[in-house]
């Protein structure tokens, strides 16, 4: 996995000394952890074990989970990653810190994040997001994704009586 460029944003390797502020901008909190599969941390702790996990996994040859950095500042804002596999096609998922929503950033980083996965041999990603988190289906839309189903059912196993419905949308290599 290489660091990827767009005009505002550097996308990196997370590192143990984001921790802190992975904790502080986006996983403790609960507006955030609303429309994905895990629950706000609620000690750095749940943070920590969470990040002996990620940095591990970059040993793996097809790791794609980037720190999405903020040029102007080198602030971590959020996170992108693929994470999982449907039918050998890359199932991308992310969050940031609500301070920075409403900017353009996931937009900008989802369509890097795209390119690089089609350079890497990829012909269709997969998206999902909660129906109501109008948003995130609006960062995804804007990323030229197709809603191709919906279902509904628990968010999560972490979540299991959070009953949703989430639109499923596949992107396809020109």
């Amino acid at each position: 996995m290489r660091e990827l460029e767009t005009p505002r944003l550097r996308l990196r390797h997370v590192r143990e000394e984001d921790t802190r502020q992975i904790y502080d901008c986006w996983a403790s909190d609960p507006d955030v952890a609303k429309y994905v599969t895990w629950n706000a941390h609620t000690s750095l702790s749940d943070t920590e074990e969470i990040m002996r996990f990620w940095l591990e996994e970059y040993n793996k040859p097809d790791r794609y989970r980037y720190g999405i950095e903020l040029k102007s500042s080198a602030a971590l804002i959020g996170m992108i990653d693929v994470v999982g596999f449907h039918n050998g096609a890359p199932v991308v998922g992310y969050c940031s810190g609500k301070a920075y929503w409403g900017h353009g950033y996931m937009t900008e980083a989802l369509g890097a994040v795209v390119d690089e996965l089609f350079k890497s041999g990829f012909d269709t990603i997969v998206i999902e997001a909660v129906d109501e988190n109008v948003a995130s289906n609006k960062v995804i839309l804007k990323n030229g994704f197709k809603l191709v189903a919906t279902r509904t059912e628990p968010l999560s196993q972490d979540k299991p009586d959070r009953i949703v419905t989430i639109n499923s949308y596949r992107l396809y290599k020109k």
